[in-house]
């Protein structure tokens, strides 16, 4: 099993690229069923979810537009809880579909937030779509529409994901490596 370092910590592969690659082709799947003759925005969740975005937007089959925004609640491998907006929408989504697009889905703090956020500006329909989901960490009563991969608590890196900005250049999903 290929182990890499990063910073100060040691990491394994946890998943690897083609079964990335296959969960991302299922999700295109059924975003090109309910998205046919549509054209939603795809809202990408900066920075952990352009990798996911990008080769998930190359798998679907209808137009659509792309936008992203950028907030933040992590600081090295916890969620701090307080959410933070960089980069907002700069276009008018009034009665427009939204599929927001996520790295990962943990507590549904920071999805909260956004959903409170974009909500206030009238879209037509606002849909979820991460790579990751918890389960178990979930606080939320929102409904997450397409999920890629539910995983348990695992600290995870690579494909978007960072371990204090570094990793997200990683093909594979890597996890923690305490041996």
């Amino acid at each position: 099993m290929e182990k890499i370092k990063l910073l100060d910590r040691k990491f394994k592969v946890m998943i690897p690229a083609e079964e990335i690659d296959r969960a991302v082709t299922r999700v295109a799947e059924q975003l090109n069923e309910r998205y046919a003759g549509k054209t939603p925005i795809f809202l990408g969740v900066l920075s952990g979810a352009f990798l996911f975005l990008s080769d998930l937007v190359r798998k679907t089959t209808f137009d659509s537009r792309l936008a992203f925004i950028k907030i933040s609640s992590y600081e090295g491998t916890q969620s701090t809880g307080n959410i933070k907006q960089h980069l907002g929408i700069d276009f008018d989504i009034e009665g427009k579909d939204i599929i927001i697009i996520e790295d990962i889905v943990e507590t549904g703090h920071s999805m909260n937030y956004l959903l409170d956020y974009l909500n206030s500006r009238h879209p037509a329909s606002i849909s979820i779509c991460t790579l990751f989901f918890k389960p178990d960490k979930f606080l939320y009563e929102y409904k997450i529409d397409y999920v890629a991969m539910p995983i348990g608590n695992e600290f995870i890196v690579g494909y978007g994901l960072d371990y204090n900005q570094v990793g997200r250049n990683l093909k594979d999903i890597y996890v923690l490596d305490e041996d």
